[in-house]
């Protein structure tokens, strides 16, 4: 994303540490402040939010060398709403947020890193707002892989329909007619 010196990464790195979350182990909760920023290097990370009912509701899924944190919580440094979780063993470099706040002051190009993931998590929802009211489940169906490569191999079903806004036994008919053009 940007050019960065070997010494200026140590030093980024220097307070940061690799974890690896167990399948389903949770990385961030509601109603604690995220004080950290997750940049995976192996696995998926799912997105959670809970409705008023107690229904889950998968709103993103989060692959390999991708920034993921609740981040309006973390910018504002208010209670979290959403919950992270590894869909699969994932293995993750967690910065704090004195490493964050260490790179956009003395990095040089860290503000151009900053605005680049929110430029990109904004287009992101952007898209996501837009296909979710815009597109038929059949075009979100369609384009899903293209946004998450390989996703249907890595994630259950339901997680996925319900990140498209669908029944299970919708998305098995999705899966079905696509099958069938094949």
């Amino acid at each position: 994303m940007i050019a960065i010196s070997e010494a200026e990464m140590d030093h980024l790195l220097q307070n940061s540490f690799v974890k690896t979350f167990k399948r389903q182990e949770v990385l961030s909760k509601p109603g604690i402040v995220p004080n950290e920023v997750f940049f995976i290097k192996k696995g998926i990370i799912r997105v959670i939010v809970q409705d008023n009912e107690g229904v889950e509701h998968t709103i993103h899924f989060a692959l390999e060398n991708q920034f993921i944190a609740d981040y309006s919580s973390f910018i504002l440094q208010q209670p979290a709403l959403y919950t992270l979780q590894a869909i699969e063993e994932t293995t993750v470099v967690v910065l704090p947020r004195s490493a964050i706040e260490w790179g956009y002051a003395n990095l040089a190009q860290g503000d151009k890193m900053g605005r680049l993931i929110a430029e990109f998590y904004f287009i992101y929802q952007d898209n996501r707002i837009k296909n979710l009211y815009a597109r038929s489940p059949k075009e979100r169906y369609d384009t899903l892989s293209e946004v998450f490569p390989n996703i249907h191999n890595r994630a259950p079903q339901h997680m996925i329909a319900s990140y498209l806004g669908i029944t299970p036994v919708h998305l098995s008919r999705l899966k079905k007619a696509a099958f069938q053009k094949t």
